[in-house]
């Protein structure tokens, strides 16, 4: 005891001068709901964050490529829907024909892109944007001749009821799609759902986080408490809602708290490097939310009193 009392200072006061304890936080952590490298982080540690603000991003070349994919059917099957309705006429289905040509001239050249940017991405010459970039192009080019070639067989067809209500369903499974791709895309940008301070950023631009792996911790505004431990003797004494004043060294007087959790359990040992003597057998674990933190940090041990 005369080592922790040297250690920090008052340790070895008697009962009269509170309850020996630590500061804890509850911390948020930020994760993406899948994998991905990091594309870029939008706050540093120790950066107050409002709830809604963006924490980091992740690489969406991937996640858009679908998007444009998926918004190319909805196209497509709106196209379909629009001439099952409306009928066609053989100088429109001739202009559908050329452009469903010029659509496959652009899909072969597309894909020769790919292939060539898929080669050179494997021998390290060009970045993953660019293979990113060509996929896409490639993607869409696909759905801009499946849209045309809907087109053309639907125009060259006499409209039925039963066609246009396959049309319908097959344009709000699109629709459907669509919006899938576009929440996929949405999540690859992570918010803070809290207001708080960043406390560690666990990752940098370029590396990559599993889905689930807290890329990034925030310590949430209010969440800072004292946990303490109580005699038996003056549990009792104790309630929730009750207001303490909290000291620790170099700490400024004034910190106050109100306890808002007491164990009904009692703990035969309190941790011993916060326990100011070994006075009593049994403690009960107690917690205060500190209203003012300041400067305090998770892990300073505190002294917790009654407020007068």
């Amino acid at each position: 005891m005369a080592a922790l009392a040297f250690v920090f200072p008052g340790f070895a006061q008697g009962p009269s001068d509170g309850f020996s304890g630590y500061l804890e936080a509850d911390y948020v952590y930020a994760a993406a709901t899948t994998s991905g490298t990091v594309a870029s982080l939008a706050v540093e540690e120790g950066q107050a964050v409002a709830e809604g603000d963006v924490l980091f991003t992740l690489a969406t070349g991937q996640q858009q490529a679908l998007v444009d994919a998926a918004r190319a059917r909805v196209a497509a099957a709106q196209a379909t829907l629009a001439n099952l309705m409306t009928g066609s006429r053989n100088e429109e289905i001739e202009v559908i024909r050329a452009s469903l040509e010029k659509a496959q001239s652009d899909l072969a050249l597309a894909r020769s892109n790919l292939e060539r940017s898929e080669r050179l991405f494997a021998s390290g010459t060009i970045p993953r944007v660019r293979l990113d970039q060509d996929r896409a192009a490639a993607t869409a080019a696909e759905a801009q001749v499946m849209q045309l070639q809907a087109q053309v067989q639907v125009a060259e067809l006499p409209a039925r009821s039963a066609q246009q209500v396959a049309a319908e369903a097959e344009l709000a499974a699109a629709r459907a799609e669509a919006a899938r791709a576009e929440l996929d895309l949405a999540d690859r940008e992570v918010r803070a759902t809290v207001a708080g301070v960043v406390d560690r950023v666990y990752f940098k631009p370029g590396e990559m986080a599993q889905a689930g792996t807290p890329v990034i911790s925030v310590l949430p505004d209010g969440s800072l408490k004292a946990r303490f431990f109580v005699d038996q003797d003056r549990r009792a004494a104790l309630a929730r809602g009750e207001a303490v004043e909290i000291a620790c060294d170099g700490c400024p007087a004034g910190i106050t708290g109100t306890i808002t959790y007491l164990s009904a359990e009692p703990q035969t040992t309190p941790p011993i490097i916060y326990s100011r003597e070994e006075r009593s057998r049994m403690v009960f674990m107690a917690e205060a939310v500190v209203a003012e933190p300041g400067n305090l940090l998770p892990g300073q041990p505190v002294n917790v009193r009654p407020a007068p």
